[in-house]
């Protein structure tokens, strides 16, 4: 639309107040045509002005420009806590094998992946770790769930509660004690990184409300 707009020339506008239109001519009256009587004068149509713009997710202001930062997991529905609770246990336990019945499948299963995922989802994620075992992306993937959250598209089909928070908020706005949080999950070259790619871009948990684990994944 704004190249539509400014590909007009720009005298243009002068040069439509400077044309001189003819008005045109009217119509002689018939005195031999009978009188149209007229109705009673409308009063006039004021067009109300729009509201003012108001927030386009449901639950936050519109001064609000990121999302809430959580940590009261008492703001979590309970079928989101117990996904969440569930996970971190299976990590705790060393278990990556423990997830596999966490894990939704079908048509709306788990993503681990910002692309499809060949073959066993749990060998999927063993291959993400530095070790066989799968030991570290355990690690990582209790250490994402124990940051701060936000709850995000409320009120929609897409509403969901992701973890850590830095998915929701300009990565080079966060705060010294927000980057000693960051640098619990990633070291300090990988934050300039993330810096330049204007983003988060390690890994990050999604949760519905109804509890099923939405993903998983690493990457922009």
């Amino acid at each position: 639309m704004c190249a539509l707009l400014f590909a007009l020339p720009v005298h243009a506008f002068s040069e439509l107040q400077e044309t001189q239109f003819e008005a045109p001519e009217e119509p002689e009256s018939d005195p031999q045509a009978p009188a149209v009587e007229r109705g009673p004068d409308l009063p006039a149509l004021e067009v109300p002005l729009p509201d003012p713009i108001r927030p386009g997710t449901p639950g936050q202001s519109a001064s609000e420009a990121t999302p809430r930062i959580l940590y009261d997991l008492m703001l979590l529905p309970e079928p989101v806590r117990r996904m969440r609770e569930r996970i971190m246990e299976a990590c705790k336990a060393g278990d990556v094998e423990a997830l596999r019945a966490l894990l939704s499948t079908g048509a709306n299963a788990t993503q681990l992946s910002l692309s499809a995922v060949e073959g066993d989802p749990i060998d999927h994620l063993k291959s993400l770790s530095g070790d066989e075992e799968g030991h570290e992306i355990l690690a990582i993937l209790y250490e994402v769930l124990a940051a701060g959250f936000v709850h995000l598209d409320i009120g929609t089909d897409d509403e969901i509660y992701a973890w850590p928070y830095f998915v929701a908020i300009p990565i080079e706005t966060l705060t010294p004690p927000q980057r000693v949080e960051l640098f619990k999950l990633v070291t300090a070259g990988d934050y300039e990184e993330m810096k330049a790619y204007g983003t988060y871009i390690f890994f990050r948990v999604g949760i519905s409300p109804d509890g099923e684990w939405e993903f998983f994944v690493g990457g922009e």
